[in-house]
């Protein structure tokens, strides 16, 4: 039986790749996940392994075509001895020889658009335990979400390549399933990328070939990142910045983004505790520092009497539970209150690319959660097509996975406007940051009794400050206050939203 071997998902708005390397030639034996080509686009390079063991049929690309997603790659013959040829009668000492042990490699698996290297936090087995398939084997922290790593088959753990701190790039090998038992990690795979360097097999990926023959650059003057000690396009195009650097004029000195840490006394240091940054609060701070830095950010401010939103609540929570399955909270009624008004005001719900303005026709939203490990924004997709029920069901699931640092890329990519709930740790007033590319953030607060002037009367009502926080560039001030008025108006009779009013 023959199986397909179709280009991966390449990532949003990348649509092509070059193929760099084979790795197999037809005939070759190949088990699950073997490593059978590299592809490289113009952002990242993919490894695409073999989705079952068998002999490798026929290659469908060649090196250095140009395929489409979902492109055919190649055939390979399912079974171990498919299309294999026979083999030839064993000498006596071959007979007698101890068979080879088989090794499977633990690979990096593939971290998500833009995402090109790891740190390996946390290994949960050491070299000669025993494992199980799909058993956790360690875990990887990106600059947005921690990545588990299944072991990809039975076996004894044998060599850890990538020890505890240290940097692995995407498609780079972990450790070793079978094989001989090593109790020492290899340091950053040097003895790995040395013996590679030695060998004249090593074929660099074409498009870095071609940038250094342009470039008048030796491979001697390039570092490798790619497997076995390839050069790879970004290597070269890291070797010409470095260069264009070291010839260009000394700067004079660019004061440090931060305050120069004070000198602290012998006592109080003996009562600090100094912990590493994570890539995620790492980005964090870089995302929310490129955010200020980036866009004319403003905020107006409303408040909402939350009475009628909490009568409706009340009366139809037990019944939403019993058919629904799921509790009616209030950001189900935010987020369709948010869909009409984005639908009003839809330069809230746009972006700047370059001298362009993208207005979105749609509506993923993004609802920010606090994790241990940091904030993080779960986008749920196509909200202004959604009911309130599926509104909630999705904002618990990906609230939960969240929590847990499930979340996969795709599922915080891509949202249009987002919604911040700093009530819930009981923020009466703030000012939310933008999560760029977006346009506006809304924030919620705490809801507190208030004595508020109605009719002429002053009656005690259970309030909330609203804060939109806007990019200027995009957005007007009329337009940030009617947005925020909608909000407020919406909220404040619930049945606008079913009259779509």
């Amino acid at each position: 039986m023959a199986t397909e071997v179709r280009v991966p998902t390449l990532g949003e708005s990348v649509t092509e790749a070059t193929v760099a390397t084979w790795f197999k030639k037809p005939g070759d034996q190949v088990a699950v996940d073997d490593m059978l080509c590299e592809l490289e686009t113009d952002k990242v390079t993919v490894e695409v392994p073999s989705p079952v063991a068998g002999t490798l049929a026929e290659i469908v690309a060649a090196e250095g075509a140009t395929v489409n997603a979902e492109a055919l790659l190649a055939q390979i013959n399912e079974g171990a001895a498919a299309s294999a040829p026979a083999p030839a009668a064993a000498t006596p000492a071959e007979s007698t020889a101890a068979p080879a042990a088989q090794t499977i490699a633990v690979m990096v698996p593939v971290l998500g658009e833009s995402v090109s290297e790891a740190t390996v936090s946390t290994w949960y087995k050491a070299p000669g335990d025993t494992v199980a398939q799909d058993e956790m084997l360690c875990e990887l922290e990106t600059d947005k979400v921690s990545v588990e790593v299944p072991a990809p088959a039975a076996g004894v753990l044998g060599q850890i390549l990538a020890a505890e701190g240290s940097t692995v790039q995407a498609g780079g090998q972990l450790a070793v399933i079978g094989g001989e038992i090593s109790s020492a990690a290899a340091p950053a795979q040097a003895s790995v990328s040395a013996a590679a360097a030695n060998s004249h097999d090593v074929e660099d990926a074409p498009s870095a070939k071609k940038l250094m023959s342009e470039a008048g650059l030796s491979r001697d003057e390039v570092t490798a990142s790619g497997k076995d000690n390839r050069v790879m396009k970004q290597d070269v195009q890291k070797a010409l910045a470095a260069t264009q650097a070291a010839a260009a004029p000394q700067a004079a000195p660019i004061p440090p983004a931060t305050p120069i840490r004070a000198a602290v006394s012998t006592d109080d240091a003996a009562r600090e505790e100094r912990v590493k940054m994570t890539r995620l609060r790492q980005t964090i701070a870089r995302r929310l520092k490129d955010s200020q830095n980036t866009a004319a950010m403003l905020t107006t401010y409303n408040e909402v009497d939350m009475t009628e939103v909490m009568a409706l609540r009340n009366e139809y929570k037990d019944l939403f539970v019993k058919k629904h399955g799921v509790k009616l909270g209030f950001m189900s009624f935010f987020t369709v209150a948010c869909c009409h008004a984005l639908r009003e005001v839809p330069e809230v719900n746009s972006e700047i690319d370059g001298a362009d303005i993208v207005y979105k026709n749609f509506v993923h939203m993004g609802i920010a959660a606090g994790t241990p490990t940091g904030l993080v924004v779960p986008v749920i997709r196509d909200a202004d097509s959604m009911s309130f029920a599926e509104i909630e069901k999705a904002i618990a699931e990906k609230g939960a996975r969240a929590r847990d640092g499930k979340l996969s890329m795709a599922e915080m990519q891509g949202g249009t406007f987002t919604i911040s709930n700093g009530g819930v740790y009981g923020s009466l007033m703030s000012s939310p940051i933008l999560n760029p590319p977006q346009s506006g953030i809304l924030g919620m607060h705490k809801i507190q009794d208030r004595p508020m002037a109605i009719n002429g009367e002053v009656v005690i009502r259970p309030m909330m400050y609203l804060a939109l926080s806007y990019d200027h560039r995009v957005v007007d001030g009329k337009g940030a206050v009617t947005f925020l008025v909608r909000v407020k108006e919406a909220l404040e009779d619930p049945r606008r939203l079913l009259m779509d009013l």
